[in-house]
């Protein structure tokens, strides 16, 4: 999408997520001419703390600040709305990504706002339709779509601009989420179990404490489907296969959208 004259008072909000995806997706809509705010839905309390380096290396690259907005009714912190709320995660959703991200994110939009959300190509049937169906109104701009970026692309992007990328997605992590995110299943929380052992017993007594359960196990036995809830306490260490971490490449579309952002940042150091 070109901007014009006439279009650039069209406020865009670019939400950041202190993933690679947010990341470029905010760049590309920065060097798109759009009169763009850059948001971030705080969760740092939670989140590893390299997040807050990967925050301050985006906000340079981008050449603004990241507007930093939160839910202070839950103090910013996770462990907070689920002892408020009595709720971990159901089959709509987490209920920490209710109030720490939507109500915040949906508080701070106006009517008439472009939306950037940064999810790859990859994700586009996904997570657009999902949410154009959760919020018909919002007029999104999938720019990573519309580039045929995907994470993987996103990720190379990111190093290829000098940035290191966040710790989590060295340690193997598909995803920047906050550490033990309870939309995880059963081989996601093993990993955390050996990976952030303190943040795993954490999240274990809060499952006691509420009388919840994250992780499940799933089975057919004689044509019948099998569910059972299984608490962290006794998740067994084979359960799940959370699998290793994606490979970081970039191919031909990457590679134009990369040097499209290298020849807009050498043209703004000649100005």
């Amino acid at each position: 999408m070109v901007f014009t004259k006439a279009t650039t008072m069209i406020r865009v909000v670019a939400w950041f997520s202190c993933g690679a995806a947010s990341a470029v997706a905010a760049k590309l809509a920065i060097q798109s001419g759009a009169n763009v705010v850059v948001a971030y839905c705080d969760t740092f309390k939670r989140e590893h703390p390299d997040n807050r380096r990967f925050f301050a290396d985006c906000q340079r690259w981008f050449g603004q600040e990241i507007l930093v907005l939160g839910n202070d009714e839950y103090e910013r912190d996770t462990d907070v709305v689920f002892r408020k709320t009595r709720f971990l995660v159901g089959p709509k959703g987490a209920r920490c990504t209710a109030e720490l991200k939507r109500k915040v994110r949906l508080g701070f939009q106006r009517p008439d706002d472009r939306v950037v959300i940064g999810y790859g190509a990859e994700e586009y049937e996904r997570r657009h339709k999902a949410l154009q169906e959760a919020e018909p109104l919002v007029d999104f701009w999938p720019i990573l779509y519309e580039r045929g970026l995907t994470h993987d692309d996103c990720v190379a992007i990111v190093e290829r601009a000098g940035i290191e990328i966040p710790a989590m997605y060295k340690l193997g992590y598909r995803n920047n989420n906050c550490i033990g995110c309870v939309k995880g299943q059963a081989g996601y929380w093993n990993k955390i179990k050996v990976d952030f052992p303190e943040r795993f017993a954490e999240m274990a007594a809060i499952e006691r404490e509420l009388g919840r359960v994250i992780c499940k196990r799933e089975w057919v036995e004689d044509g019948v489907r099998h569910l059972e809830r299984v608490p962290l306490d006794r998740l067994p260490p084979d359960l799940g296969n959370y699998g290793s971490e994606p490979d970081i490449s970039c191919g031909v579309i990457c590679q134009s959208a990369a040097l499209e952002i290298e020849d807009c940042d050498r043209g703004e150091l000649l100005r």
